[in-house]
């Protein structure tokens, strides 16, 4: 009987072999984040006021990028965002922006931010989001969904 309490009990007990219990990770800071539904409009400035933690979007303006050497030739459509940190430290902004017809199909998705570094406190920048490879029907849309995710 003693035996079997034996055996029993080191079944039971932890082994050496047996890695000592990880440490429970925090969860990751959550990003600030923001989205606005706004009517398309090509070719024109369309003025915006959406604002994520002392980022301030200012404008957004839909139109094609050329290149001109001895004949302009259109390379992809694009969605240039011009924005203010008026945050006390620098922002690294990340933006998507997908466009609609008035049929709710979507024509186009583009997505963009700085490449290196971040914004400076007090700086103004445009971002180029680029819409690779859709340029026919872009010019067409009825509205747009901007989102902006700021990470660290």
């Amino acid at each position: 009987m003693s035996a079997l309490l034996l055996s029993a009990l080191l079944l039971l007990a932890p082994s050496q072999a047996d890695p000592a219990p990880k440490a429970v990770e925090a969860a990751p800071k959550a990003l600030s984040f923001a989205s606005q539904r706004l009517d398309f409009k090509w070719d024109q400035l369309i003025p915006m006021n959406l604002e994520v933690d002392g980022l301030k979007l200012n404008s957004i303006f839909f139109n094609r990028k050329d290149f001109r050497l001895f004949k302009t030739v259109e390379l992809s459509a694009r969605a240039q965002i011009d924005v203010t940190n008026t945050a006390s430290k620098g922002r690294r902004p990340g933006f998507a922006v997908a466009v609609f017809d008035k049929e709710d199909r979507l024509l186009g998705v583009a997505s963009g931010g700085p490449l290196f570094g971040r914004l400076a406190a007090g700086d103004t920048n445009t971002y180029d989001l680029d819409f690779s490879r859709v340029l026919e029907r872009l010019p067409n849309g009825a509205y747009f969904v901007l989102s902006v995710e700021l990470s660290d």
